[in-house]
């Protein structure tokens, strides 16, 4: 007989709530979908490491459609946000967009 008691996140009460996720891997939320989108940007733009190779890269095409992608998000969404979800979308949008107009 196999023993299925191993205490892990999902197995737990305390671990309902968050099913397993941790600080590598944040619960996802419309900030954290955001930031991620952001954070591609970045490396797209040359801006940040792509995390697999390491390397500095830029796709300049590929970082405005991103962009163009969280400014769609932005005009779908602008009603349902609350206030640090605005900051934080106007925010990363407009860095991102000062970023790509000097890149380009």
């Amino acid at each position: 007989m196999t023993d299925h008691s191993e205490n892990t996140t999902e197995n737990t009460s305390e671990g309902q709530g968050n099913m397993g996720y941790s600080p590598i891997m944040p619960m996802p939320t419309f900030s954290t979908f955001i930031l991620s989108l952001a954070s591609s940007a970045l490396v797209q733009l040359g801006e940040a490491p792509d995390p697999s190779s390491g390397k500095m890269e830029e796709d300049i095409a590929l970082a405005k459609h991103t962009i163009d992608i969280l400014s769609m998000l932005q005009e779908k969404t602008q009603s349902c946000l609350d206030e640090d979800e605005k900051r934080l979308m106007n925010g990363l949008l407009y860095e991102l967009r000062m970023k790509y107009v000097v890149k380009r």
